[in-house]
């Protein structure tokens, strides 16, 4: 099996989430930089780019009228000001909120689309789509999904997570050729059928050898937690992939980046 220049298996052929030139492992902005600006706004996806950030994390519901927007929540009330589900809200309504979770000098920000966020990317940086919904069970969305990334030139610099194996499987279907992570709270085995692995940390401590095993399978490993910088050291000798962080630029100041 063909090693990535770290010496670890390689994902299988067409499913690559490797990025040339980008150091490892890989920093994933969860939701941008969420300490220094409000979560999954243009502000924090900005900032954590400029923090130097190698992949932008996003969550994705779609709203009534079938736009994907980039929200963590199935409902509005935490980070906006308005209030009921977010796929109940057409995209024009859902962009008339003001998306700034309460924090002051952020009264402009909105919800913004999967397009908006990925129009954002420089050629060398990735995007990890969480899959929120439920409508991701139905190919079409799945198929509408990666039109729109690959309208927005990043198909091949993107992969989908999701905590739902049904909803990534669905995605399989629909768009082969995008690489799925699945996010675990509870299983400390690695499994096959997914290229990117998202164990909730201390999932690491009960099987050390995660990550090896994975890496057999040409798998990658990113662990669940965003507050990484006390655990970096772990990450590094267990032999993790990339790391999620709510604050980029304080995390590659700890890897020396």
């Amino acid at each position: 099996m063909k090693s990535s220049p770290a010496g670890r298996p390689a994902p299988p052929a067409g499913l690559s989430l490797s990025l040339p030139g980008r150091g490892m492992p890989y920093v994933i902005a969860h939701r941008g930089n969420r300490v220094a600006c409000p979560e999954n706004t243009l502000a924090s996806f900005r900032r954590a780019l400029a923090d130097g950030a190698d992949i932008l994390e996003t969550d994705l519901w779609l709203s009534a009228d079938g736009a994907f927007v980039c929200i963590h929540d199935a409902t509005l009330e935490r980070t906006t000001d308005g209030s009921g589900p977010v796929e109940a809200r057409k995209l024009s309504e859902l962009k008339a909120l003001r998306a700034s979770s309460g924090r002051e000098g952020f009264e402009a920000e909105r919800i913004p689309t999967l397009a908006e966020v990925a129009a954002l990317l420089p050629p060398d940086r990735g995007l990890a789509v969480e899959l929120k919904s439920d409508r991701f069970l139905d190919p079409a969305t799945g198929s509408r999904l990666r039109d729109e990334l690959a309208a927005a030139g990043v198909l091949d610099r993107t992969v989908a997570l999701s905590f739902s194996a049904e909803r990534l499987r669905a995605l399989r279907v629909a768009a082969p050729e995008v690489p799925l992570g699945w996010i675990t709270l509870k299983e400390a085995r690695p499994p096959s059928g997914f290229e990117l692995l998202g164990p909730f940390w201390p999932l690491l401590l009960v099987n050390p050898l995660y990550a090896v095993r994975a890496h057999r399978r040409g798998q990658r490993v990113a662990p669940l937690d965003p507050t990484p910088d006390r655990r970096l050291w772990l990450y590094r000798l267990l032999g993790c992939d990339a790391v999620l962080t709510d604050d980029p630029a304080s995390t590659l100041r700890r890897l020396g980046r």
